[in-house]
């Protein structure tokens, strides 16, 4: 009897599935997309948002206010109005000694860095009210060493703060030579009270 053999098995290859509507893309595809998406890329970028918006809030002109060289005019027009007048400091500079230009600077300079060096301690607050009027400074000159003498005294019973120049002796004058004479700062009638008779320099 013949023997009748099973026909081969014919391999059939499976179609690969597609993949559903809407799905996302399969794994190996747009690495990119998952590293953008990882917390240390993006989070860094919000934070630098959140502040520069912060700050353009929070600045004069973002919220449509004054610029603040505008805010500093009216700040200083309101100390003079509260308190009735500005704050004024006033250098008095010998004639007799013939100290030239940038000399007589360099004094003028001493003389006022001296007296906010010692007021920096001990009146404070008289120096923030002078310098929120801006630090105004005016530069006269007196005669003598006598006359200068007689400026300090009456402002020293005034109350105002005084500070004199002693010169080193380098350069122009002899050593020791009391050069200039800072009045102030005080309210500007009561300076002018003691030292509007003399010239400006």
């Amino acid at each position: 009897m013949p023997h009748h053999q099973p026909p081969p098995c014919a391999t059939s290859a499976r179609a690969t599935p597609e993949p559903p509507a809407g799905a996302g893309p399969r794994r190996g595809e747009g690495p990119w997309l998952a590293m953008s998406l990882r917390p240390e890329n993006f989070v860094p970028g919000l934070v630098v948002g959140f502040l520069l918006g912060l700050f353009l809030d929070l600045s004069p002109l973002g919220r449509g206010g004054k610029s603040p060289s505008a805010r500093g005019k009216q700040r200083t027009a309101a100390i003079a109005d509260s308190n009735g007048e500005e704050l004024k400091m006033v250098l008095v500079v010998r004639q007799d000694l013939k100290m030239g230009a940038g000399k007589i600077a360099s004094q003028c300079a001493h003389a006022a860095t001296g007296t906010y060096a010692e007021l920096i301690h001990s009146h404070r607050s008289l120096l923030r009210r002078w310098e929120q009027c801006g630090q105004p400074k005016i530069v006269l000159c007196c005669k003598n060493q006598q006359e200068m003498n007689k400026l300090k005294e009456t402002a020293d019973r005034a109350g105002l703060p005084t500070f004199v120049v002693a010169d080193a002796g380098r350069t122009q004058v002899a050593a020791g030579s009391k050069t200039v004479l800072a009045i102030g700062p005080g309210r500007k009638a009561l300076v002018d009270s003691i030292t509007g008779r003399l010239r400006l320099m």
